[in-house]
């Protein structure tokens, strides 16, 4: 497995990715009205457009199979393909992230899950990361709660 930079021909891998990771892990979870606001937003896509020069992907036998995307000391994401979970893929983006924002300077790591993901929350936590607050999740307006989790180095 390769990580690198995403360039534009990406950018559909990465949307699939966002996509298979909303059907599995947070539609179950939301409520109709937040699946139909969601799925006709385009979010997705402008997220993509306007993060992606800041992306890194991971590509296995050329195959994007995950990608992490961060600012200063915050992961604003990291999304593993769900038919490439549990084989590592996360915990190399996690520690390649952790490596360039500790070489910028900064002496730990902040992200957010919500209290129902408790696959991603086991993730960090098994990662060396402390729930560090909680506060109402407004991306979702479906009644979730937002974990604020936090790693110094």
């Amino acid at each position: 497995m390769q990580i690198r930079r995403a360039t534009a021909k990406d950018a559909e891998d990465i949307r699939r990715i966002l996509w298979d990771t909303y059907e599995t892990t947070w539609k179950p979870e939301l409520t109709a009205t937040a699946i139909a606001r969601f799925e006709s937003s385009g979010n997705t896509a402008r997220y993509v457009d306007t993060r992606l020069r800041a992306m890194r992907v991971a590509e296995s036998y050329g195959t994007i199979v995950g990608f992490v995307d961060w600012e200063r000391d915050f992961i604003d994401a990291l999304h593993v393909s769900p038919l490439h979970q549990h084989q590592g893929v996360g915990s190399h983006l996690l520690a390649f992230a952790e490596t360039w924002i500790a070489a910028a300077g900064h002496t730990g790591v902040q992200l957010e899950t919500d209290t129902f993901n408790r696959q991603a929350r086991g993730f960090y936590q098994r990662h060396g990361y402390q729930e560090t607050g909680y506060c109402p999740d407004e991306e979702w307006h479906s009644g979730f709660t937002t974990v604020k989790m936090a790693k110094t180095f």
